[in-house]
């Protein structure tokens, strides 16, 4: 049977460098996979050698997106390390702004880089503005700016980018793909949310910065507790808080969910055919405690889809490999080992140890692991969590669709408006406990504690759902300094390389069996990789220590001609 190679390089609409080789046949499926991140991460080694206290405000630069989540893991590793007790308004604070990040994160990711691998721009220009509102309510009672005036304004809006030639942010789409399944009037409703969720990031954003000083890289967060006592107790800053968690909380139920379900409907077929299942192992770590020690996410493992039978999340069972990436030496202890491409610029895979990406691969008793959103959810309901229960319970019902349903390409999104829908619920009863213990005069938010007086030498870690999936940073202090640190980040978990084990991390194994319709607009594969949020940022980086260019670069502009 002859193949064919079809490479995508770099992935678009993601964070960071992520190349793809697919091997196809003679019918287009696809035969087998190499997900390849293409940046050495370099920021453990930064670390090194550093005041302890100091690791949140340099990891949390390992992303420009996820910086909240790796400022927080930093300084709770280093917390774990000395054995320190966080004040409770401290652990509520840091969860809301976490919570705020969640709801950030996965609107950003359903409109802004995932929503066009199915909303085809074109098509929406033939939308009836009066049949498009009418259809909006088939998702929810009171659809979110639906009228007949901001459908035309919409329209107009698109079509004067079309005029000029120039689509600015609807620009190098496939658009006409015979894989677009929505209607006009649909492509219209989705097209309008996609501007609001613009507005939407930018408010949300304040709410992490109302306790985190700023945003991105928060630097409120520190070894101890928080630095925000100012923001929480004063009112204004509390109500501002309320406010813009008030706002999230309609738009994602009245246009996020609601278009999740347009979507899950919509492309129902694809869902029962199974397009971008993985192999069914999930991790969660759980956490988020919020009200009688009743806690947001449950920690759980589950196999090859098997709900009825979660085990136990268990530490001891992660391992981290790198057979087959761009290190030699230990797993802990490595160098730089790359082995280059080959003459024709394709990975060097035909070997079972050739080496082909800088993600390492992280193992959880010995398998591939699927982390994130989906995982989140599915543990947890799997496990009888009565808070998430409802949440996905309706989304199936209204949908038609079954559990195993979600573990697909069209699933993921579902899962992660399941999981923002649940988060804008609960989001509250945090905001009530803060007020509650301002109320009765407990205000701490740092424990105080002598660095000269702790121990000279420690080891910490901290494990955290965050809005991509599991995250671990692991820290060893020797002389009360860092002597080394690492990170897995939940894209490490999912773009794992094969390794020696020849196992296909989650990307990989979604990616095997799809078939494209056309090998020269490979949106299939898209719409794999997309639906699971990569951020190479978070697993590889650059930096050159000796302050050498690396590149340069000019920039022309208009006064230019």
């Amino acid at each position: 049977m002859s193949t064919k190679k079809i490479v995508i390089d770099p992935i678009t609409r993601i964070e960071g460098h992520l190349r793809a080789e697919v091997e196809v046949d003679e019918n287009g499926v696809v035969q087998e996979a190499y997900v390849s991140g293409q940046l050495f991460r370099g920021i453990e080694i930064i670390l090194k050698g550093r005041d302890p206290r100091d690791a949140g405000l340099l990891a949390g630069r390992i992303c420009g997106v996820c910086t909240n989540s790796h400022f927080r893991a930093a300084v709770s590793s280093v917390e774990d390390a000395y054995s320190l007790k966080l004040p409770n308004n401290a652990e509520i604070i840091r969860d809301l702004m976490a919570m705020a990040l969640f709801i950030q994160d996965h609107v950003v990711h359903f409109y802004h880089l995932h929503s066009f691998d199915f909303v085809d721009v074109t098509s929406a220009l033939q939308a009836d503005a009066k049949l498009a509102s009418k259809e909006a309510h088939k998702y929810h009672r009171k659809p979110f700016r639906n009228s007949h005036a901001h459908y035309e304004e919409v329209l107009q809006k698109v079509g004067n980018f079309v005029k000029a030639g120039k689509l600015g942010p609807f620009s190098n789409g496939y658009w006409g793909h015979v894989e677009y399944k929505l209607t006009p009037e649909q492509n219209l409703i989705l097209i309008s949310h996609y501007l609001e969720a613009l507005k939407f990031q930018t408010n949300i954003s304040k709410a992490v910065a109302i306790f985190g000083g700023k945003t991105p890289h928060p630097q409120s967060i520190i070894v101890g507790g928080v630095t925000s006592v100012a923001d929480m107790l004063n009112p204004q800053r509390l109500n501002d808080y309320l406010f813009i968690m008030k706002e999230a909380k309609e738009f994602v139920e009245r246009a996020y969910l609601p278009d999740a379900k347009l979507q899950s409907i919509a492309y129902r077929d694809d869902i029962k055919a199974g397009i971008g299942r993985a192999n069914g192992n999930f991790l969660s770590v759980g956490g988020y405690e919020f009200e009688a020690k009743q806690r947001l996410f449950c920690n759980g493992v589950i196999y090859a889809h098997d709900f009825e039978h979660i085990e136990e999340f268990d530490e001891s069972k992660i391992s981290e490999e790198i057979d087959r990436a761009w290190y030699s030496g230990e797993t802990r202890e490595n160098e730089v080992c790359y082995t280059d491409l080959n003459e024709d610029g394709s990975l060097k895979t035909a070997k079972n140890d050739d080496k082909y990406s800088w993600i390492k691969a992280p193992r959880y008793d010995g398998k591939t692991m699927e982390t994130g959103p989906l995982a989140t959810v599915l543990v947890s309901y799997s496990k009888g969590n009565n808070l998430i229960k409802s949440f996905v319970d309706e989304f199936l019902a209204e949908t038609d669709l079954e559990l195993i349903d979600l573990s697909t390409t069209v699933g993921r999104n579902s899962a992660r408006a399941i999981e923002s829908g649940y988060i804008c619920e609960y989001i509250f009863k945090l905001v009530s406990r803060l007020i509650q213990n301002i109320k009765y005069y407990d205000t701490d938010t740092w424990v105080r504690y002598d660095f000269e007086k702790l121990q000279k030498n420690a080891n910490g870690k901290a494990f955290l759902e965050v809005p991509r999936g599991v995250l671990s940073h692991f820290v060893n202090i020797k002389d009360a300094k860092i002597e080394n640190y690492s990170v897995i980040a939940p894209t490490t978990w999912n773009a794992t390389p094969k390794n020696f084990d020849g196992l296909r991390g989650a990307y990989e194994e979604a990616l095997v069996g799809i078939k494209i319709q056309d090998t020269s607009k490979p949106l299939e594969v898209l719409r794999v990789l997309h639906s699971f949020d990569p951020c190479l940022a978070c697993a590889v980086h650059v930096i050159d220590a000796d302050a050498n260019e690396l590149s340069s670069y000019k920039i022309k502009t208009l006064f230019e001609g």
